[in-house]
């Protein structure tokens, strides 16, 4: 092999280190443009959300104007259950009864579907108690994951980190 001189060793260096740091680069930006589109996902979602709140809010104060003069109490007062429905919506819009009435496995297992990516089992409690997913016990980080041990449908990745099994890849293992 012929040997090269200091100057273009020198400048090969210089160019290997400018590659590493280039490509150093490009992978912090890549993963910061993933964090944005995470974001920008999540703020189109609650922009939607708000959308729809303020139309059922706008819509629900005409009605409010129109009935009032029709739907009183004797004190001229609007009924409360009125007030209830209205909560009810407000907390359905705003995906706070995501959740009510599911297992913990079905709730996890959607909301996994949903992010696509694994989730540890406190961010995944976390979801879930504000989805409406009411989950008793001293533990429940711990009841979160002992139910997703104890459910095929759900891959432990890490500890306490799960992900959902894909169905079409199930298969094609079993085949």
């Amino acid at each position: 092999m012929e040997e090269q001189s200091p100057e273009l060793k020198d400048i090969v260096v210089g160019l290997e280190q400018r590659i590493s740091m280039y490509e150093s680069k490009l992978k912090d930006l890549l993963k910061k443009r993933e964090r944005l589109n995470e974001e920008i996902t999540t703020i189109e979602k609650y922009l939607e959300l708000a959308k729809t709140l303020y139309r059922v809010e706008a819509d629900k104060a005409k009605l409010a104007s129109l009935s009032s003069q029709i739907i009183t109490d004797e004190k001229g007062v609007w009924p409360s259950q009125d007030l209830d429905v209205t909560d009810k919506s407000r907390e359905i819009l705003l995906g706070r009864s995501k959740y009510v009435g599911m297992s913990v496995p079905d709730a996890a297992y959607a909301l996994l579907r949903e992010t696509r990516r694994p989730m540890h089992a406190k961010e995944l409690y976390q979801h879930l108690v504000e989805g409406g997913l009411q989950i008793r016990g001293k533990t429940p980080v711990t009841s979160v994951a002992t139910s997703l041990k104890r459910d095929r449908r759900f891959r432990k990745v890490a500890p306490n980190t799960f992900e959902v099994i894909d169905e079409d890849r199930s298969q094609i293992q079993t085949t």
